[in-house]
């Protein structure tokens, strides 16, 4: 499978992919430090850093889509401000509302599967448009909230995880291989999870060969050390947890492979 993706940030969902067997062809993301983390564990993919400016043809230029190589998923953790609780919960007349793009995108290249995620926050304002919006285009849609403690995380992190498919015949009755109606399901996808989770070191730590911050030796002044950790901080905090949603990756790709 092969997936764009937008709003990318560090690369969180797009480590799930990659652990689930997808291939991620492109990235749209804008902020310099989550850029330098992308290019440091992806080196050979493109990222574009303008979402609105994006589009089918400008893929199709670069050779990103074309003859035998098309989209097959999207995945899109859209700016949260509009729907945040630590915002002013402005929804679609917050600057910051970018969802109309990824439906645009969603439209010119019409891949098979779309994950959108944001905060909790999003389930009381402005999800029902997204799922309407995903309905008008051609597609059947299912949110679900997942906390990072669901996989072992020593905190809550919530976060609504959008599951879309294209309404095509044939591929509602297909389940995940462990899925038994009526018995007690395997979790095999979630002891995968959280061996990942406990064998892997620090992503972020071996993301950008910068020495430790706040160190009187780490050839940097002061000044540029906590620049340096707040970008850290506000990419981790923008992030996804990749083992939170392993899960779905793999389940999606599971299914696809049988469609």
């Amino acid at each position: 499978m092969r997936k764009l993706s937008l709003f990318s940030g560090i690369g969180g969902i797009d480590l799930a992919a990659h652990w689930a067997g997808m291939e991620t062809v492109a990235f749209c993301e804008r902020e310099p430090f989550p850029q330098k983390v992308l290019k440091k564990h992806w080196p050979n993919v493109p990222i574009y850093d303008d979402v609105c400016t994006l589009t089918a043809e400008r893929l199709k230029e670069d050779g990103i889509i074309g003859s035998g190589r098309t989209i097959d998923i999207i995945s899109a953790g859209y700016p949260c401000q509009p729907f945040s609780h630590a915002g002013e919960r402005k929804g679609e007349n917050d600057d910051r509302h970018l969802w109309p793009e990824v439906k645009r995108l969603l439209q010119e290249t019409r891949p098979n599967w779309f994950v959108g995620e944001n905060v909790a926050g999003h389930a009381t304002l402005g999800l029902d448009d997204v799922l309407d919006d995903l309905d008008d285009i051609g597609y059947t849609a299912q949110p679900f909230i997942v906390p990072a403690a669901a996989i072992g995380a020593l905190h809550r992190r919530d976060r609504v995880f959008i599951i879309a498919h294209t309404k095509r015949e044939g591929w509602k009755g297909v389940l995940h291989p462990h899925f038994e109606p009526g018995k007690k399901q395997n979790t095999d996808w979630k002891t995968d999870a959280l061996d990942a989770h406990r064998n892997s070191i620090s992503w972020l730590e071996q993301s950008s060969g910068e020495p430790s911050l706040f160190r009187s030796d780490d050839g940097f002044p002061d000044w540029l050390d906590r620049t340096l950790i707040i970008s850290r901080l506000q990419a981790l905090g923008n992030a996804v947890d990749p083992h939170q949603v392993y899960p779905i990756m793999a389940a999606i790709k599971a299914i696809d492979d049988q469609l």
